[in-house]
Order: C-alpha cells, then sequence, then structure tokens
C-alpha cells in the first residue's frame, strides 16, 4: 500500500519515467481485455489510448478506494463498453450469437463433476515449445469465439490474472455469475482444444 502510494504521488507530479514503466506493466493486458468487447484491434487500440488519457486526467482525483490496477482496468472497462455499444448501432444480425446448448460434451464429465480426462502436460521436449505456440493460438482463437461475458470473464481471470473478486468489481457481476461464466467459458474453450491434445483415461 505505501508503495503504491509512493506510486501514485509520482505520477501526480508527472514523472514521464514512472507513467511509462506503469504503461509497460499493464499496456498489454488492456489490449487483451479491450479485444474482449469490441471487434476489431483497432478498436482495441483506441480503447486503450482514450484508457490512458482517462488514467492522466483523472489521476488528481482517484481517491483510492481500489487498488490503481483496478482501478485503471475499470476505465478500460467503461471506455471499451461505452466503444462496443456504440460499434453495435452497425452489427448485422447474421453477426449475433446465441448462447444456448451445453458448453461441453456431458460425456467429458465424470460421476463426481470432474473432467473424465485431462490434457497432456506440456513442458519437456523440444516439440513441446511448437505445440505450445500452436495450441497458444487455438487458445486465443478459441477465446475470441466465445460470448462477450465469457470472453471478458476468462481473459481476465486466465490471460491477464486478476483474482475473482476485482473481476467481479470491473464487471459488476456477482461472484457466483462470475464463477458460472467462467465455468462456461473454461468448458468452451477445452472442447475448442480436445482436438489439438492427446488425452489421457
Amino acid at each position: 500500500m505505501e508503495d503504491e502510494r509512493a506510486l501514485l504521488e509520482r505520477l501526480r507530479a508527472g514523472d514521464e519515467p514512472v507513467f511509462e514503466a506503469l504503461v509497460a506493466m499493464h499496456d498489454g493486458a488492456l489490449r487483451r481485455v479491450a479485444r474482449t468487447f469490441v471487434r476489431t484491434d483497432a478498436a482495441a487500440d483506441d480503447v486503450v489510448q482514450e484508457t490512458w488519457l482517462g488514467v492522466v486526467r483523472g489521476l488528481q482525483t482517484f481517491e483510492g478506494r481500489s487498488s490503481l490496477r483496478t482501478w485503471i482496468f475499470k476505465i478500460l472497462v467503461n471506455t471499451a463498453r461505452t466503444r462496443a455499444t456504440r460499434d453495435a448501432r452497425s452489427l448485422p444480425f447474421s453477426a449475433l450469437e446465441s448462447d444456448a446448448g451445453p458448453a461441453v460434451e456431458l460425456a467429458a464429465f465424470g460421476a463426481d463433476g470432474r473432467w473424465s480426462s485431462a490434457p497432456a502436460r506440456l513442458e519437456g521436449d523440444p516439440e513441446t515449445g511448437l505445440l505450445s505456440r500452436e495450441l497458444r493460438e487455438h487458445l486465443l482463437d478459441a477465446v475470441e469465439r466465445l460470448s462477450p461475458d465469457q470472453r471478458a470473464v476468462i481473459t481476465l481471470r486466465d490471460l491477464v490474472g486478476l483474482p475473482a473478486a476485482e473481476v467481479c468489481e470491473l464487471l459488476d457481476v456477482t461472484d457466483a455469475n462470475q464463477r458460472v461464466l467462467l465455468h462456461r467459458a473454461r468448458a468452451r474453450v477445452r472442447t475448442a482444444l480436445l482436438p489439438l491434445l492427446e488425452v489421457t483415461e
């Protein structure tokens, strides 16, 4: 907490190297999260740029009721939602997807509710690096195809690494809703990756 207060004081004093370090620390994660709300990389870039402008404008009035990171992500989420709403006005009906249907085959679960098989571990031999890269591409593609709410939750939790409480605060969802969205998102992503993985019975 003391470190964050000192950081905030330096940012408010206009310390450019500190601000550049803050941008370097969070910019990639902000872009990933922005992309969960908007349809193009260019729109995500715009959202992130507007977010950093919002941070600069709001530093003097930031009250510290949340962490600096949570505050930055909250600005991003609000900016991205506004942009997504504006962009949705031109979205054709054919682009809308239904979230109906099971997220995963019921046969993938055992009687105790756990997965009946698990993907093989990905560390070790040289081929693993290539496989991991290919899996990452397929993973990001699978995340991209999720519904917006599921995409936002899985991105914030699993790709950015935010704790559940922060995700609930950022997205204004209950803990139970966040857990359901995360479970469904993970199940859909796992189902999309199953053909690429050797599973153990």
